[in-house]
Order: structure tokens, then C-alpha cells, then sequence
């Protein structure tokens, strides 16, 4: 090896050991050193070295935590020692009765406990050969598991190599967690899910097995998981005596130990420790059901051994669930910011853990059918952490024969516009253009980079035009003056005047950034220019029937229909008509000429030649367009290095590939 390689190797070594520390400090510690565009200049500085010298990756190298192609089905890993599950009481007699027990077996008169919180999560078991992960899996049935190692991978506290700081790292270990999703993150998923359509996670740990179950890891790496180490199987190569020693040895490690444990050196200090527990579980960022009490001796707890699947030495106490009964009194429909329909129960106000309920989310129609959720109902509900409660199930034992069913309303109860639900959807949705209840989110698509591109019409400017009653639609934008302007928080006459410039050199756009702008369902950049090139005009576009919209290429009937349904509501016929008037002037495109004229292209995998954006430009320069997806219209797909689950599509549906010097032929440029 040359100076110069051994040089870049390193570099390469140095950048993924500070990348490893700041990992550590973020998501372990919670205590960053650096801000994020410290983390990403290093990130994309390890990024290019290793795409420059491909020979020198390595499997725990950061940058490898989101490579593996989806599977089929996941394969099965046998455990070394058997996973067990805990033994559970729910009374401080209980505790007592398991404290006689184990001091009974082992002969004292007193013993030390650990105490540590029961996170809700799924439990899980990585394996570490030499300081490396190599394999991770489920509980499953404590003998076999399934393996999710892929999945794991993509969780920023797990690290991919052990740390070797103050204590040696172990030959092998068998380490045993909880992968959860912290309640923030919970709260944010379900949002996102609730405005997009799709079923809500009735719970976090729903939430993290969904997340962690998924045969694609690029899914499971866009959930914010965490997770949180209690345990061990195999330990050699390290010695540790106490289980409090072994979880500072998993900080030592790199690993996150359960947070808030703690050692009691008798049975009057454990019920202190479940006491302060469960007085502070809604102040949590995760959720717990419940405490674990555990022997703290190693030695003592391979004395005490098993019996069955549960250990003699470990005991879950559990918490009192937080649930209650009360009646539904209405289901009323709350539009959302993103104009889907929810239907909220209201109830007679019932206290649940600590708070008093009166509305619960019924989420969706799948959902109120599914429980048969009626009007005048009793319920049970259950609030788990600091979330929204949620219906578990209908008291049926309770009805009267009196009990309504709830239909979702033809039309938006804000601002009257056509109700419709997508096929294979589950949300209803208002698409209404300038219904007032998701008229933020139509004014930031409206001027976001890929529409009308209106710099400085930024979150908190659009709050403000809303609160304030200067932008009740959207045309209203193009009728703003600086003197209004000017009345807004930190907004001075020159930021007044450069936002005026952008409103104005907005309104000479294209017809496809416009259609983008009028933010209709599944119609995005590429369904845009294909629209354009087709009608040539709005005027055309706006009077097409279903039939003649799914004559453009990739229009399949779902989105001729969506399309159809947004240019014959009055409403949305208004708005442009205002948007018109105002002076915004969408261009006419022309349909794409040259070579590759009416050819669609897929990418996949890393080009070494070009970047994918520029590859796209390349295309389109010669007249072909780029599509997300391959389906039977697809021409070719481009194949690069580590291609996606694309390729394997490509195959099953006969689409003809192109290497990178095939598609650098076709550009017309030499390899």
C-alpha cells in the first residue's frame, strides 16, 4: 500500500471514529458536542472518500447502516442461551412473596436489587463478535428468533462496532435490550400517517414492531428508533459482577443502558424506587408499564437459575393500567390541516391516568367500523403515556338499541367543497382549495421551490398572513402591500418589498410548476409535465374528461379521477380563476423533442460518472423523462452500483437495463 493509501485509510478511520463519538453523544447521552451541519460535513467528507475507494468500506462503517435490499421474508436465528420472558405481579404483596423466595433459595437474610424501568417495547438480542455486530434478531419464542440485523443496523444507537474505552471489549456478548420509539416521535408518526391517509399505530410499541418488522430497512431507517440494553447471554472475554456493573460496562461500550436504574439495597428502597416511577411516567420521554426488579448479583442470579421460561431472579411489577369507561356522546368530523377528515368522539369527560378526556380521535372510518364505534356507546379508553387516548374497545354488554352509527359527510363541514376518498385509501379528504381549515399548508406547498419558488414565504410568515386575516386564499397573496406588510412581527420595508418581488416574478411561471402549486392529490413534478405536454394549456387541461386524461402516459384511472374531481369543484375553479386575475401567467409548455422523445427512464443504484439530478437533466435534455417507479410503461432502467429492489422489478416485468456505459453510449458520450 502506497503512503498516499495509507493515508486516505487514515483519514477514512479518523472520520468514522468522530463520527461514532458524536453518534454516542446524540442519540446515547443525549448530549451533542457539535451542531447537525458539523455532523453532515463529516458525514459527506467519509461519504466521498469511500466512494472514491470503494476497496476500503467496511461493513460497521457509518455510511453502511441503510444498505441491504428489501427481503422476501425474514430468516430465523436460534439464540446461544434462551431468551426468557419475566414472571409479572402487580401488588407489593407479590413483590414481598418473590423478596421471601429469593432469600429463601439463597439462604440470606437480605438481598440488593436492581431497579430499572419496563420499557414497552419489543425485545430484541445483538451479537457482537470482536466489538462487531453480526447479527441481530427478535425475542421470538426465546429459543428461535426472527433475524432483523438489517433493521437494527439503521438505528443510530446501535452501534455498529463497540467502543473500547475504560473496560476491554468482550470477545462475544449477547446483548439483550428493547427497541422503542420515544413518545415525540410516536406522536409525530401517527400525524403524519393520520394526513396521509394511513392506518394510526394504536400504541408505541405497535409502533416499534411495525417499524422494526419491515422487509425494507430503508422503512425502518426513517422511524426514529432507539433502543435501550438490560442484559446478557453469552459474556466472554470481559468479567462484570453486579448487573449495575454491566450496564456501566454497556456505556463503556457504546451501548445505551435502560435509563433511570438504580441499586436498592433492601426491598423497602425497591418500593420507593416503583413509587417515584410511576409518579414520573407522564413526565417521560418514553413510555413504561411498569418497573423491574432484578437480583443485582450476577453470581447469585446463576444460583438462583429458571424455572420454565422465567427467570427466579427477575420480577415485572407493573403499573395500574390507565383506563376508564365513559359514553360517546357525537362524532363530529375535524378537518386537518392537509384537508383529511378525521371523526373525533366527543365524550362525557372522564378522568384517564390523571387527566380529564372529553375528545378521542377515532382516527378513521376503517377504524370505526373495525371496533363498531356507534353514537351514545360506552367505551373503554386507554391513554398510553402522554399521548391521545384512544378507544380500545365498544362495551357492547352496554347498548340500549338506541346507539347511532356515524357516516362520514359528503361535503367539508368548513367550507362545504366535495368529500372524496382515493382508492386504496382510508382517509376522506376535503379538496376544497381554499377550504380555511388547511389553507397553511396550501399557501407553503404553494410557494415551496418545486411551485411557484416565492423565497421568503417561509412557516412563520405564512402563520402570521393567516392569524391575521391578510390571506384568506390564495390568490390573496398577489393583493399584499407593504404598507400591511410591514405591520407583521420582524417584518421591516425591505423584507416587505424582496418578498413583493418574489410574489411578482412568481406569476410568470410554467403550467407545470402551476399545477404542482394547486397542490392536486398524487399529481407531482413528473405527472405535472406530462399533463402540460399532453393539453398544451390550463384551458384544455381544465375541461378534459376522465377518458381523455388517462390517454397521457402514466395517467392511470385513480389519478384521471383525482384530477377530474379537482377541476370540476366550483370552488377550486374560483381560486384559479382569482389566481388568474391576479396576474399569474402559467406558460404553455411544448412536448419534449429529441432522441430520446417519449422514452421513460428509471435510475437506480450510483452512477460513478454523474450524479442522479444530473443524469435526470441529461434525459430530459434529450427530450425522455425520469419516473420514480418501474411499471410495464418503463423503457429502460439505468442500473448502477449497489442498484435497489428497481432492478429486481425490472426483471420480473421484462424491462430492458442499461449498464452505465450503455447509458453514457445512448447520452452520446464515450465510456
Amino acid at each position: 500500500m502506497s503512503r498516499a493509501d495509507k493515508q486516505v485509510q487514515q483519514d477514512i478511520e479518523a472520520l468514522r471514529d468522530q463520527i461514532r463519538h458524536h453518534d454516542y453523544r446524540y442519540y446515547v447521552l443525549d448530549e451533542p458536542e457539535i451542531s447537525d451541519a458539523e455532523y453532515d460535513a463529516l458525514f459527506r467528507r467519509l461519504e466521498a472518500l469511500e466512494r472514491a475507494h470503494p476497496e476500503l468500506v467496511t461493513p460497521d462503517s457509518p455510511t453502511q447502516r441503510v444498505g441491504a435490499t428489501p427481503q422476501s421474508e425474514f430468516a430465523t436465528v436460534r439464540h446461544h442461551l434462551q431468551m426468557l420472558s419475566l414472571a409479572n405481579a402487580t401488588t407489593r404483596e407479590e413483590v414481598a412473596e418473590f423478596d421471601a423466595r429469593v432469600r429463601k433459595l439463597l439462604g440470606r437474610e437480605r438481598v440488593a436489587y436492581a431497579v430499572e424501568p419496563k420499557l414497552d417495547g419489543v425485545a430484541v438480542e445483538l451479537v457482537y463478535e470482536h466489538g462487531l455486530l453480526v447479527v441481530g434478531s427478535t425475542r421470538g419464542d426465546g429459543i428461535v428468533g426472527e433475524n432483523v440485523t438489517a433493521n437494527l443496523r439503521t438505528i443510530r444507537s446501535v452501534p455498529l462496532r463497540l467502543a473500547a474505552g475504560r473496560r476491554r471489549v468482550p470477545q462475544v456478548v449477547d446483548v439483550r435490550g428493547e427497541v422503542y420509539l420515544p413518545l415525540a416521535a410516536f406522536r409525530r408518526l401517527n400525524r403524519e400517517r393520520e394526513e396521509a391517509g394511513l392506518p394510526v399505530f394504536a400504541n408505541p410499541r405497535n409502533s416499534a414492531a411495525g417499524s422494526l418488522k419491515q422487509l425494507d430497512p430503508r422503512v425502518t431507517a426513517q422511524r426514529p428508533l432507539a433502543l435501550a440494553c438490560h442484559g446478557v447471554g453469552r459474556l466472554e472475554g470481559a468479567s462484570v459482577r453486579t448487573h449495575a456493573e454491566l450496564l456501566a460496562a454497556f456505556a463503556d461500550w457504546g451501548l445505551p443502558p435502560v435509563p433511570r436504574h438504580r441499586v436498592c439495597p433492601q426491598l423497602d428502597a425497591v418500593y420507593s424506587a416503583f413509587e417515584e416511577l410511576e409518579a414520573a411516567r407522564d413526565s417521560l420521554p418514553f413510555e413504561i408499564d411498569g418497573v423491574v426488579v432484578k437480583v443485582n448479583d450476577l453470581e447469585l442470579q446463576r444460583l438462583l437459575g429458571q424455572v420454565s421460561r422465567s427467570p427466579r431472579w427477575a420480577i415485572a411489577w407493573k403499573f395500574k393500567p390507565r383506563q376508564a369507561k365513559t359514553r360517546i356522546e357525537r362524532i363530529v368530523p375535524s378537518v386537518g390541516r392537509t384537508g383529511v377528515l378525521t371523526p373525533v368522539a366527543e365524550v362525557a369527560p372522564v378522568q384517564v391516568g390523571g387527566v380529564t378526556v372529553r375528545n378521542v380521535s377515532l382516527h378513521n372510518m376503517d377504524e370505526i367500523e373495525r371496533k363498531d364505534v356507534r353514537v351514545g356507546d360506552t367505551v373503554l379508553l386507554e391513554r398510553a403515556g402522554d399521548v391521545i387516548p384512544y378507544v380500545v374497545r365498544v362495551c357492547t354488554a352496554r347498548r340500549t338499541g338506541h346507539e347511532r352509527r356515524f357516516h362520514m359527510p359528503a361535503h367539508c363541514p368548513v367550507c362545504g367543497a366535495d368529500v372524496v376518498r382515493a382508492e386504496g385509501e382510508v382517509a376522506y379528504r376535503c379538496i376544497g382549495k381554499s377550504c380555511p381549515a388547511q389553507l397553511r399548508q396550501a399557501l407553503r406547498f404553494f410557494g415551496s421551490r418545486a411551485a411557484m419558488d416565492i423565497e421568503g414565504l417561509g412557516e412563520k410568515l405564512v402563520e402570521q398572513l393567516v392569524a391575521t386575516g391578510l390571506v384568506k386564499e390564495l390568490a390573496d397573496l398577489y393583493h399584499l402591500t407593504a404598507d400591511r406588510l410591514v405591520e407583521l412581527e420582524r417584518m421591516g420595508r425591505k423584507s416587505a418589498e424582496n418578498l413583493l418581488g418574489q410574489l411578482e416574478r412568481s406569476k410568470d411561471t410554467t403550467l407545470p410548476r402551476f399545477l404542482v402549486a394547486l397542490g392536486i392529490r398524487q399529481v407531482g413534478e413528473a405527472t405535472a409535465k406530462a399533463l402540460a405536454e399532453h393539453f398544451g394549456s390550463l384551458e384544455r387541461l381544465m375541461a378534459a374528461t376522465e377518458a381523455e386524461l388517462q390517454e397521457v402516459r402514466d395517467v392511470g384511472p385513480e389519478v384521471a379521477r383525482l384530477v377530474h374531481r379537482f377541476f370540476a369543484e366550483p370552488q377550486n375553479r374560483r381560486a384559479i380563476r382569482r389566481l388568474l386575475e391576479a396576474g399569474v401567467r402559467p406558460r404553455p409548455v411544448q412536448a419534449r423533442r429529441g432522441p430520446l422523445a417519449g422514452k421513460t427512464f428509471v435510475l437506480t443504484g450510483t452512477l460513478s460518472s454523474m450524479s442522479r439530478p444530473e443524469a435526470q437533466r441529461r434525459i430530459e435534455a434529450l427530450g425522455g423523462r425520469v419516473a420514480s417507479a418501474v411499471s410495464a410503461r418503463t423503457d429502460y432502467v439505468v442500473v448502477g452500483a449497489d442498484p435497489g429492489s428497481k432492478l429486481a422489478r425490472a426483471e420480473a416485468l421484462g424491462v430492458p437495463t442499461l449498464d452505465e456505459s450503455a447509458f453514457l453510449r445512448l447520452l452520446g458520450r464515450e465510456p
